[in-house]
């Protein structure tokens, strides 16, 4: 059987590749990763050169990128200046260049600890490769979420979350470290099913569960009582599809209003999903931008939802202008709004902007050759100054993160300023079938790795609380009108993770280099 694959690496690196992405939910198929992942491992380390190696590593990644970026084309079904059709060669060519990653992970491993790279093909892989690999990936996982404004989206680490106590690990390593241990449990998979080596399978399986039941041990503070402050967010169920309807504007908010609820005795935190109020909330634009409604009538609509103690979270445009008055461009804004309809002092502007989404990259040239944004609009967003902490009166200290921006690992709070919760709100109606869950899945790594609740609101689904261990409070499921209300969960004391962020990362890819050394120098 081992020879037979080994005769047709390329082949079976491509459907291990596919393979691998099923542990992504929605299928969470985790075992499948694993095996997939080992795979990978062995015909690594069975290249005849360096070459093969990174051939090898490139050509898994094209297929498991392809597979677990599937989604991307759906955003293509929402342009009328490009066709669906280009979606599918979209994903593609995302996967080419995602795929030199898994590549440089490969050849490292390969050159620094593969026993082929010194002319001895005898040798069968042993923990110090394996360690090599794992610590490779660890940093070629993070240069993917870094190099040319990062593509963090399915770090391998989150194929955990059906065993929450193993992903809690990353509330000590977080997510890139974590995702490295993953190909090492791999990597011990690959010894004990190919070579019956016990010694650091046994090792490995019994760190991992150490870890996650020390990582699990501290409970969640609850809160209990009539003055406990509630979140209650809004899902309406009025997709992409719906834009181009002429009255698409008025019926979102309406459907929002609609499930918004009534004032309750105990405070109200009502959230609503990103970008999901097209009237302007600012006064103080040229009247003529005015032309959907005014602002204090909006604000007033939304204000008369709340209580005396409840407080509105909402998605909105902002527009800004030049000194000249001329439009500079736009903000994908959260405003705060108190029971009176006036605006709190500041606004959050999303900082990590999708490019091809939210801007269009060298608009100049690619303009002139047909390419556009995929979300409707021609004014590019400007981004804000990142991670920021706001004062909601009653709430207490707000995170702010816009959508895609929850992805990025160790870049998510403003750590000088360290907030109660995240509010992540989202329009992922245009993320397809495996979009939404996917994007749940590292809101919920977030969670875990700063201690901190989480709550989203999406237009379409999927919508949640987190608490501050990664466990879904509540939820609302794709493509369902309605609203959850619950009180917030409490928040943790700052995580090993929320005070090192990314520098556990570089630690224990340099503790597993560490003990790949002592094992290469152990005496045989």
């Amino acid at each position: 059987m081992i020879a037979m694959l080994a005769r047709r690496p390329y082949a079976v690196l491509l459907i291990a590749g596919a393979l691998s992405a099923t542990g992504f939910a929605p299928l969470q198929l985790f075992p499948v990763t694993l095996a997939a992942l080992a795979l990978l491992l062995w015909l690594v380390h069975e290249a005849p050169g360096l070459k093969a190696a990174l051939l090898r590593g490139w050509v898994f990644g094209v297929a498991h990128f392809t597979v677990g970026n599937n989604w991307i084309q759906h955003a293509f079904d929402y342009q009328d200046k490009m066709p669906p059709a280009l979606g599918y060669l979209a994903v593609v060519l995302l996967a080419l260049y995602l795929a030199i990653y898994p590549a440089m992970a490969a050849g490292l491993a390969w050159r620094l600890a593969s026993p082929r790279a010194v002319g001895d093909a005898r040798t069968a892989p042993g923990g110090s490769y394996v360690l090599v690999f794992a610590a490779a990936w660890i940093a070629t996982e993070w240069l993917r979420a870094t190099m040319f404004t990062g593509y963090a989206w399915n770090p391998v680490a989150v194929i955990w979350l059906p065993l929450l106590s193993v992903a809690r690990i990353a509330a000590f390593v977080g997510t890139y470290a974590l995702s490295g241990i993953t190909v090492a449990v791999a990597g011990a998979l690959m010894l004990l099913i190919g070579w019956r080596r016990w010694r650091m399978p046994v090792v490995t399986a019994a760190g991992l569960l150490l870890a996650g039941v020390f990582a699990s041990a501290q409970p969640v503070p609850g809160r209990v009582g009539p003055d406990t402050p509630h979140v209650r967010v809004v899902q309406p169920n009025v997709g992409q599809g719906a834009m181009q309807d002429g009255d698409y504007d008025p019926r979102i908010l309406q459907a929002m209003i609609d499930h918004s609820g009534t004032p309750q005795r105990h405070p109200r935190l009502i959230v609503w999903p990103e970008g999901a109020v097209n009237y302007y909330l600012e006064d103080g634009y040229p009247q003529d931008w005015y032309w959907k409604g005014t602002a204090p009538v909006t604000r007033g609509r939304i204000a008369a939802l709340l209580g005396p103690r409840d407080m509105a979270l909402v998605g909105a445009t902002a527009i800004e202008f030049d000194g000249k008055g001329e439009l500079a461009g736009a903000g994908n804004s959260i405003f705060a709004i108190d029971p009176a309809g006036r605006l709190g002092p500041q606004r959050y502007d999303k900082a990590h902007l999708v490019p091809y989404g939210e801007y269009l990259p060298m608009r100049p040239i690619l303009s002139k050759i047909g390419l556009s944004r995929l979300v409707a609009g021609e004014i590019d967003y400007l981004p804000g100054p990142g991670p920021q902490t706001l004062e909601v009166p009653g709430f207490g200290e707000i995170g702010m993160q816009i959508c895609y921006e929850i992805i990025f690992s160790g870049e998510v709070v403003d750590r000088a300023h360290r907030p109660d919760m995240i509010f992540n709100p989202s329009n992922d109606g245009w993320f397809g079938a495996w979009g939404p869950p996917e994007h749940l899945a590292q809101a919920r790594l977030r969670a875990i790795e700063e201690g901190l609740p989480v709550i989203r609101s999406t237009p379409t689904g999927i919508s949640a609380v987190i608490d501050a261990r990664g466990k879904l409070v509540a939820s609302i499921g794709m493509d369902r009108a309605g609203a959850v209300e619950v009180p917030i969960p409490a928040p943790l004391p700052a995580t090993v993770f929320a005070r090192m962020g990314n520098w556990m990362a570089a630690i224990v890819a340099l503790v597993l280099l560490g003990l790949a050394i002592a094992i290469r120098r152990r005496p045989r």
